[in-house]
């Protein structure tokens, strides 16, 4: 049984078969499994009352190790989140009680992130369900199928 996009790419060898459409192959399977998964941890996410964002937030500042502190700066650089939304997360993060911003020692212009111990409780309990949905999602694939499919897309992101 042919997929979507194995679909879509008869389509267009039957349309246009001077193009070589081989690359949607790729990118379009690897845009449908990240929408899926993207759904799927939202979900997880959602269940301990946060979003992914939050969350990576928390978990930056949570495997930084102790004293679980870093300039907005690094954890913009450290997480999967980019710099334009680090500072509206971290209102809302700290709102919640998750975070504490506190000035610098070191640049009195500059501001700390601290995770609190609520922020760490909320992260501790949201880790264990994200790591069995991510497994949970990648259940079709054997150990050594994990490690080449990670080894390959590590590349495209270079």
């Amino acid at each position: 049984m042919t997929d979507h996009v194995g679909r879509v790419l008869e389509q267009w060898a039957a349309e246009r078969p001077d193009l070589d459409v081989s690359p949607m192959a790729v990118v379009g399977r690897l845009s449908r499994v990240a929408r899926r998964f993207d759904e799927q941890l939202a979900e997880t996410f959602a269940n301990h009352g946060l979003d992914a964002a939050s969350f990576d937030v928390l978990a930056t500042l949570r495997r930084s190790g102790p004293p679980y502190t870093l300039t907005p700066k690094d954890l913009s650089a450290s997480s999967m989140v980019t710099s334009a939304a680090i500072a509206q997360r971290l209102n809302r993060l700290e709102a919640q009680g998750y975070v504490r911003r506190s000035p610098s020692s070191a640049d009195r212009r500059g501001k700390l992130v601290s995770l609190t111990d609520a922020g760490r409780s909320a992260v501790d309990a949201a880790l264990p369900d994200h790591v069995a949905t991510e497994q949970r999602l990648l259940a079709a694939l054997d150990k050594d199928e994990r490690a080449a499919l990670a080894a390959l897309l590590a590349k495209l992101d270079e």
